[in-house]
């Protein structure tokens, strides 16, 4: 299945249901790490929403959530740049962690957030992806603990994701087309 989203077209890469399971397995790895504790999961919008929303569904230990977003992206690339642009509003110190990431390609804009939440002294600090580019990799987290799905280094739009704010409704994951469509 192939589908167009402003001036790209995108292959079917995951479907939901593949997606479906995998977060169940995440969330059932979660419970098990984390019986007898409170922590928080941190969703980083935009793109973590659907991810987030599905993941704390299978989560049965008590929980909080919050939600920052910085960014780095413009258009299909990280510009390595990364810019907080909502903070966040809840007292971390002393408590476990959970980042919850769409995907995690350079690890710039990651790398970033883990220092500065470092900063206000959590108990702990653990990272949940749906995505992970290994190959993309610029900047090593340790924190990466929990991964959906490993993929190529290449671009993808869908549950959440998106290309110049388009296709993040999109229940499946796409990759960006590398054949011509045929017309």
């Amino acid at each position: 299945m192939r589908v167009q989203i402003d001036d790209k077209e995108f292959d079917l890469m995951l479907e939901y249901d593949q997606i479906k399971k995998r977060t169940r397995l995440l969330g059932i790895q979660l419970n098990l790490d984390y019986e007898n504790k409170v922590p928080i999961f941190i969703g980083v919008l935009n793109g973590s929403f659907l991810f987030m929303a599905d993941l704390v569904k299978e989560v049965n230990v008590p929980c909080e959530m919050a939600f920052l977003r910085v960014s780095s992206y413009k258009g299909d690339s990280s510009t390595g740049i990364v810019r907080e642009v909502i903070g966040l509003d809840i007292d971390i110190n002393g408590r476990d962690i959970i980042i919850v990431e769409d995907i995690v390609d350079t690890g710039l804009t990651l790398s970033y957030l883990i220092k500065q939440l470092k900063e206000k002294k959590p108990a702990s600090i653990q990272v949940c992806s749906l995505l992970y580019k290994p190959t993309a990799l610029q900047a090593e987290i340790e924190e990466l603990t929990y991964i959906g799905f490993e993929i190529a280094n290449e671009f993808v739009v869908g549950y959440g994701l998106d290309y110049n704010g388009l296709g993040r409704n999109l229940k499946d994951i796409y990759r960006v087309s590398k054949v011509p469509s045929e017309t």
